[in-house]
């Protein structure tokens, strides 16, 4: 039996996270952030003292990475999940969502080495019942035969005032305009790196989030899964 697999890829504060979280949650599959793990090497190798320029230590730490995603029931109140993301047995929390790692993860995920010693990681969460991945190249590269492709975009600034308004909330100091030249510098590097660069697979549905609520966001995955799976 195949086992069915949603790609969700997209830039940075497209709203990837919350509809993979909320998808997982929904039909409950397993979840792969594909992102964390970038940030979770960018991360461990700050915690073990590993330079971002030594590719083969970065390749042999993302090659043995610890990693499981736990997705909570939706809050009844809200609708919201949480997603723990426990590494190497211990939950990081938000130590791995700071800008700064966030920039970090970018300059690791540009490294060919460590996008190979990755590659065969993210498969090998594709289990049953099904699996939502979350990523840059999930549908080019990772699960490229993957029968639902979706690509999340949104606006620079609107992707910013997002951010900004997660940051404010956790007491973390930002302006809008840093992040967009940050957002900004992201794309840039991310769309044009040499390997798997960020870009809608040729058969991926693209969604422009910058005006949609998160539920109306949903309920057109939803619909789309509804129309290729059932």
């Amino acid at each position: 039996m195949t086992i069915p697999v949603i790609t969700i890829d997209g830039p940075s504060g497209s709203g990837k996270g919350t509809i993979c979280s909320l998808l997982a949650a929904e039909l409950k599959w397993h979840l792969l952030d594909s992102g964390a793990l970038y940030r979770l090497v960018a991360f461990g190798a700050d915690k073990h003292q590993i330079s971002l320029d030594d590719s083969e230590k970065l390749a042999n730490y993302a090659q043995n990475l610890d990693i499981r995603f736990e997705v909570s029931e939706p809050n009844p109140n809200t609708g919201a999940t949480e997603v723990a993301v426990i590494l190497e047995g211990e939950a990081v929390g938000d130590g791995i969502r700071t800008e700064q790692c966030g920039n970090n993860a970018s300059k690791v995920a540009a490294i060919p080495a460590v996008r190979t010693a990755l590659l065969d990681r993210q498969r090998k969460f594709l289990q049953a019942p099904g699996l939502i991945a979350d990523g840059r190249d999930m549908g080019t590269v990772v699960f490229p035969d993957a029968k639902l492709k979706i690509y999340l975009t949104a606006s620079a600034g609107e992707r910013a005032k997002r951010r900004f308004k997660q940051l404010k909330e956790k007491g973390i100091s930002a302006t809008v305009d840093g992040l967009v030249r940050e957002i900004s510098e992201r794309d840039e590097r991310d769309m044009n790196r040499p390997v798997a660069p960020l870009k809608p697979a040729e058969d991926a549905h693209v969604i422009d989030t910058s005006s949609m609520p998160i539920e109306e966001v949903l309920k057109h995955v939803l619909n789309l899964y509804r129309q290729i799976f059932i």
